[in-house]
């Protein structure tokens, strides 16, 4: 299964533990960012920004906030946040120059660029941008040859499965034999390598996380614990999905609601839906939608927004799932005005083959789209010569 898992001070942040907010950001120093990168065998991740940059500001505003980019960076990288104009933060800004913002840049712990990207991306953009990098820093084989020379030493033993981590292979094999190893859990060493190897819910290595949490959270922070359990959950979904095993499914949403109960009930909507797009079962995959609307996103234009979005993506041809989708769009523009949301009713309307309200419904987006100049016009024109 695998799995995924930044001497002057400057004005940034260091990203420790994900949240349900996205990225954290903490001051720190560029000094310890590389020591922290550096025991803790991560990269680092900087947002090199300048204040009056529209393109930071969107990131800031948008990307940075999304959950599913703070799963992914929170565990995986220190991040940093660096306003490159800044008087103290001449000298990283002398040391790596940049020519345009945003600059986003992964270092490893020396310093050294291991990728480079200029310019705002959106979530998914991002995310593979980080996996790239992490994909050309995998270092997992140099201890895997030494694990096979037979060094087994705590320290080296935990440094390899964060090595497998942040390179996204397997690790509870190697995870139970070092704890199956141990006479006493409860060791400083030992508390950190049950939350780094505890990257499955359907594991013993995840009911050992829950059963020594306090002692854990004691040592490494209750937000890295939050972090390890929301992220096992989902690896855990992940599985049931490829698995297509409605057993696994329900043993991660019962470990979430064990582990992080307030955060059950999305959790279990997010899953089910992700379960039922999985396995096409449109029928299941509706009723869940509904009662997610219900429950988490009621009459909230963007989430509602979004939900009409994945649904068109899931379901494309559903004459019972266009239908709610029209309802929901309809709710979304009348309530947010924004043009993306008519555009979207628009779309709706096209694949119900109601091409006269499609195009009244973009003419709506056209207009909307004159106090909005955000790129939506080219995109609403494209969409109204699709309609012939």
């Amino acid at each position: 299964m695998k799995h995924l898992f930044a001497t002057a001070l400057l004005a940034g942040f260091i990203c420790l533990n994900a949240s349900a907010q996205g990225i954290d950001f903490f001051h720190g120093s560029w000094a310890d960012a590389q020591a922290k990168a550096k025991s803790e065998q991560k990269l680092i991740f900087v947002d090199a920004f300048a204040s009056w940059c529209g393109p930071c500001k969107r990131m800031a505003a948008q990307v940075f906030p999304d959950p599913k980019v703070g799963e992914f960076f929170n565990p995986s990288f220190i991040c940093l946040k660096i306003d490159m104009e800044k008087p103290e933060n001449a000298e990283f800004a002398g040391k790596y120059p940049v020519s345009a913002y945003p600059t986003l840049m992964i270092l490893d712990a020396d310093g050294k660029i291991v990728q480079k990207s200029v310019g705002a991306l959106q979530a998914d953009g991002l995310i593979a941008f980080g996996q790239k990098a992490i994909g050309k820093a995998d270092n997992s084989v140099d201890y895997e040859k030494e694990y096979a020379a037979g060094k087994r030493e705590p320290q080296f033993m935990l440094d390899y499965v964060r090595a497998l981590n942040r390179a996204n292979k397997p690790t509870l094999k190697i995870t139970n034999e070092y704890l199956n190893s141990q006479k006493d859990l409860s060791t400083p060493i030992n508390l950190k390598f049950i939350l780094e190897g505890a990257v499955e819910a359907d594991s013993r290595v995840f009911d050992l996380l829950l059963q020594h949490r306090d002692k854990i959270a004691a040592q490494e922070g209750a937000e890295a614990v939050k972090t390890r359990i929301a992220l096992a959950c989902k690896n855990t979904v992940k599985k049931a999905v490829e698995f297509k095993s409605e057993e696994l499914l329900n043993d991660a949403k019962a470990k979430m609601k064990a582990g992080l109960p307030d955060r059950a009930s999305e959790f279990a909507y997010e899953s089910d839906m992700n379960f039922y797009a999985a396995t096409q079962d449109s029928k299941r995959y509706l009723k869940t939608v509904q009662n997610y609307q219900k429950t988490e996103i009621k009459n909230n234009a963007a989430k509602l927004y979004d939900l009409v979005n994945k649904l068109l993506r899931t379901f494309p041809d559903d004459t019972k799932v266009l239908d709610q989708a029209e309802k929901w769009a309809k709710i979304a523009a009348e309530n947010g005005g924004l043009p993306e949301y008519y555009l979207v009713l628009a779309d709706v309307y096209k694949r119900q083959g109601n091409t006269a309200k499609a195009r009244a419904t973009a003419e709506k987006a056209l207009q909307a789209a004159d106090s909005n100049p955000n790129g939506m016009k080219e995109r609403i024109e494209y969409f109204m010569r699709s309609l012939g």
